[in-house]
């Protein structure tokens, strides 16, 4: 099956493939550049950008730390980060995955669009306000992930009898994703919430409002896998795990090294303040964390709300931004390490342009 271009909004990708947002720091401007250079999206990630560049656009800091949400999502970061991709990949398309949960959201959509984002993708709730924020920009693509039919039509619905818009592309994102998942523990491992099974009625929606694509992520590793999806539905799909296992992700060699290194049964399911499940590699913050024993919990980025200040964040043992962090920074004692559910499949590192060949050529 040869892989055909995807057109979403204005802007046209040459190879259906998303790279999926991964923050904080996997996906700034060294994998997104590489990737739409190479033909696919290239997404970065608005998460914790007040850290990119050794702290230089931080205007506030605790302990070298960015302080508050103004500056854990720092506009002066997103700035340097998307003008560094675009050194790489020049006008080629680049997207921002941007969190529904996080505190500031319309200001960082705002923010996005204005630096020069083409594509905004957003998830972690549902994005029903998300043409308010970006109405000044007619020609930014607007991308929700949903996880559900029903979701799908609620957005669809508040769009446009409010906006007068709809999705120009929708991610359906299934239960086997990496970081956070849009469904209870048990839906993860339910078969009939299995993403084979809502392709079709996300797109039998989908057709009762016109026509958008959709793409499917959560699971998908390599061509074969590219071309199922297809075959139920989708018009694309979105990759966030595989793209990890390349020299030019953002992500520490450590966390790298950490990936590679997981068995099948290191990946689990963890409780997150957030919220919902979130999937990650069992190391020695969860030890700690099960214990009760792990890092000390202090709010400074303020990053989401449904943590209400560090209020959940203390109920689940852990702070998932100064987690995070220690992931990016290559701290294998108290990082937090998300994967999908294939990422133990991950044996060496390669190149961008090596992964997208295999995807769109096969291995």
């Amino acid at each position: 099956m040869d892989l055909k271009p995807l057109k979403i909004g204005k802007h046209t990708i040459k190879y259906p493939i998303f790279q999926g947002g991964m923050g904080l720091g996997i996906s700034w401007d060294k994998l997104a550049s590489a990737v739409s250079l190479n033909g696919g999206l290239g997404i970065i990630s608005s998460v914790g950008t007040g850290y990119y560049e050794n702290l230089a656009y931080v205007d506030k800091q605790l302990n070298l730390k960015p302080y508050g949400s103004e500056n854990f999502y720092s506009k002066k970061g997103l700035q340097s980060i998307i003008n560094n991709a675009r050194k790489i990949c020049a006008n080629a398309p680049l997207g921002c995955n941007i969190l529904c949960a996080s505190n500031d959201y319309a200001r960082i959509v705002k923010d996005a669009c204005e630096v020069g984002f083409n594509v905004i993708v957003s998830g972690a709730g549902l994005p029903t306000n998300l043409p308010e924020f970006s109405m000044d920009f007619p020609d930014v693509a607007l991308v929700p992930i949903v996880s559900s039919s029903k979701a799908l039509k609620i957005i669809c619905k508040r769009w446009s009898s409010r906006y007068n818009r709809l999705p120009d592309a929708v991610v359906l994102e299934g239960p086997k994703s990496g970081g956070h998942q849009g469904f209870t523990y048990e839906q993860c491992l339910d078969p009939n919430y299995q993403l084979e099974k809502l392709i079709e009625p996300v797109v039998e929606e989908a057709k009762n409002w016109g026509s958008f694509p959709i793409i499917a992520a959560g699971g998908i590793w390599d061509k074969k896998d590219i071309e199922k999806v297809l075959s139920l539905g989708a018009s694309g799909v979105q990759m966030g795990t595989r793209f990890i296992g390349t020299f030019e992700c953002d992500a520490s060699a450590e966390f790298k090294e950490l990936l590679i290194a997981c068995k099948e049964e290191d990946i689990e399911l963890i409780k997150s303040p957030v919220g919902y499940p979130a999937r990650g590699i069992r190391t020695h913050l969860l030890d700690l964390v099960d214990k009760r024993m792990g890092p000390k919990i202090n709010c400074t980025s303020n990053c989401v709300a449904p943590c209400g200040r560090g209020k959940e964040a203390t109920k689940v043992g852990y702070c998932i931004a100064d987690r995070l962090f220690d992931a990016w920074a290559g701290k294998k004692e108290t990082g937090l390490f998300f994967t999908g559910a294939n990422g133990y499949r991950l044996e060496k590192l390669i190149s961008v342009k090596e992964l997208m060949d295999k995807l769109v050529n096969g291995e």
